[in-house]
């Protein structure tokens, strides 16, 4: 970790430091013990930043400051769960398709193309529509996973083709190793470190996705995420009732947010080119 650390870039630190104060705010603050922030009429309602609400209520009586926790924790959890799908999927289907071959590939590249076309915006507005008011963070995230593993499993897939016409490959089939031990232990290394930084991509593009939906008022009611914080600002006209302690934040946190996960993607793939011109 201190050789990793002492190799890294600015931008790579900058976004190491800021993703990890997400992280522990997201997944450690938030199991400290606190009322429900999206229950109404908690506390007084508009209240200013004070000692006992630092960030002041809301028009609804509920704390700023643990319903943007509650927000931060729920938006990474969706990014971290479609990322995982997606990734995990993606790279499965194209490694499966690129070196299998034949029939198999023929298939499985139409599906994965077919996902691909398929404009993803309309019916991700029609299926949060059906579910509106009555989803989980579990059912948000299965939703926008739909969408996250094509583009991966097009680019594995072409490393897949890359990879299995090397002379270890060969080997691997002469030593008797079947086709899936062949593409875990053989080609599957190779795509580790493309897949880690598909992974913060693909969690910083579901986190987007959500909270545009959310904005747009149309991810569900009930989910507390940053995107719906906004939204919730807005239809209660924050800004005109002079309620910026409720809209900032959320905001801010999304900004922030954007920041260090793009920061940790450059900085990531520009410490593996580095590391690849050694």
């Amino acid at each position: 970790m201190r050789k990793f650390w002492k190799n890294s870039n600015g931008r790579l630190k900058a976004g190491l430091i800021i993703t990890f104060i997400f992280l522990v705010i997201g997944f450690i603050v938030y199991l400290f013990p606190h009322e429900d922030p999206f229950s109404k009429n908690t506390y007084p309602t508009k209240l200013l930043p004070n000692m006992e609400h630092w960030l002041g209520t809301t028009s609804m009586g509920q704390d700023v400051l643990w319903l943007l926790i509650e927000a931060i924790h729920n938006s990474l959890f969706i990014g971290l769960i479609v990322a995982t799908i997606g990734t995990v999927v993606g790279v499965f289907v194209g490694l499966l398709a690129g070196f299998a071959g034949g029939v198999l590939d023929r298939v499985l590249t139409v599906i994965t193309d077919t996902f691909i076309v398929i404009p993803s915006l309309p019916i991700l507005i029609l299926m949060t529509s059906l579910m509106k008011g009555s989803s989980t963070v579990i059912m948000m995230a299965l939703v926008l996973a739909l969408f996250a593993w094509p583009w991966p499993s097009r680019q594995i897939r072409a490393m897949s083709l890359s990879l299995k016409e090397r002379g270890f490959i060969d080997t691997a089939w002469f030593s008797g190793e079947g086709t899936i031990q062949v593409i875990i232990t053989e080609i599957l290394p190779f795509a580790l470190t493309w897949s880690l930084s598909n992974f913060m991509n693909a969690t910083l593009s579901a986190i987007a996705s959500e909270s545009s939906l959310a904005v747009l008022g149309l991810s569900p009611g009930n989910l507390v995420s940053l995107g719906n914080m906004i939204n919730w600002a807005m239809e209660r006209n924050a800004v005109m009732a002079g309620l910026w302690h409720w809209i900032i934040p959320p905001i801010a946190a999304t900004v922030l947010l954007f920041i260090g996960l793009f920061l940790l993607i450059t900085g990531y793939n520009d410490y593996l080119t580095m590391r690849r011109g050694k």
